[in-house]
């Protein structure tokens, strides 16, 4: 009888010993999934820097050279020369804002009081106005919630009853 008792007893120390092992183990195992992601979180973040330094340039060069500025001219209407290039400078804010939000230097609710304040400029909203069927191809991302935020605020804004634009709009919860 004694033997089967320490025989138990023996097994479950075993059992126990192995159990604390394959613990250790997942958790070994846990810390190096999160180091990989926050690893993919800082690339990602590179990646979309890299992404919007391009974007820059590309639209610097378009901005200074109306003859590539025409290769952008993706509006609803036609404009003017100098329009096409306020249009791109507004595209680059906005776009620039995007960046900032999608790296998370800024959080949904600092987006929306930057972008109610970017767009109290009216080029900027004409902007808007004229990429709409662009951004109408975006359902279902991320730019297209972001989107509908700002066209969202936009009909509030023009609805106020107010002079005062930066009380205008909820912002939204995170």
């Amino acid at each position: 009888m004694r033997s089967a008792a320490t025989a138990g007893l023996g097994m479950v120390t075993g059992a126990l010993v192995a159990m604390a092992a394959q613990r250790q183990a997942l958790e070994a195992m846990q810390e190096r999934l999160e180091h990989l992601e926050r690893q993919a979180r800082s690339q990602q973040h590179a990646n979309l820097a890299r992404q919007q330094r391009q974007h820059w340039e590309l639209l610097s060069k378009a901005i200074d050279d109306p003859q590539l500025a025409e290769v952008l001219d993706i509006f609803e209407r036609p404009v003017t020369p100098e329009r096409r290039r306020q249009y791109l400078f507004a595209n680059a804010l906005y776009t620039n804002l995007l960046c900032y939000y999608r790296i998370g230097n800024m959080g949904r609710d600092e987006f929306f009081k930057h972008v109610r304040g970017i767009f109290q400029n009216p080029i900027v909203r004409e902007y808007w106005y004229a990429t709409q069927q662009q951004r109408a191809s975006l359902t279902g991302t991320e730019e297209a919630e972001l989107g509908k935020l700002v066209d969202d605020l936009l009909l509030q804004l023009e609805e106020a009853d107010t002079d005062e634009w930066w009380v205008v709009g909820e912002p939204p919860a995170e």
